[in-house]
C-alpha cells in the first residue's frame, strides 16, 4: 500500500491537497489582488481628497477599488472556511 511509504504528515498533506487543489496558488492570487485593490483605493482616495480630476470619475474608481477589495476578502474568507 502507498501509505506505508509515507509518514502520516505527508499523507495528511496529500489528502488536503486532493480535497482542495491549488489552494496555495489561490491564496497567493487573493493576496496579490487585495494588495492591488488596496493600493488603487489609496491612490483614488488621495485624488478625491486633493480634488484632482473629475469628482465623478475618481469617486467611481474609488468605489470600484473598494468593491474589488471587498470581493477578494470575501472570497478569501469563503476559501478559508472550507478548510
Amino acid at each position: 500500500m502507498i501509505m506505508s511509504k509515507l509518514n502520516p504528515d505527508q499523507y495528511k498533506r496529500l489528502r488536503l491537497e486532493a480535497k482542495s487543489p491549488y489552494r496555495g496558488l489561490r491564496i497567493f492570487i487573493y493576496i496579490a489582488l487585495a494588495g492591488s485593490g488596496f493600493i488603487g483605493a489609496v491612490i483614488f482616495f488621495a485624488r478625491l481628497i486633493a480634488g484632482n480630476g473629475e469628482l465623478e470619475a475618481n469617486l467611481g474608481s474609488f468605489a470600484l477599488q473598494i468593491g474589488v477589495l471587498a470581493l477578494i476578502l470575501w472570497l478569501y474568507r469563503v476559501d478559508k472556511a472550507k478548510k
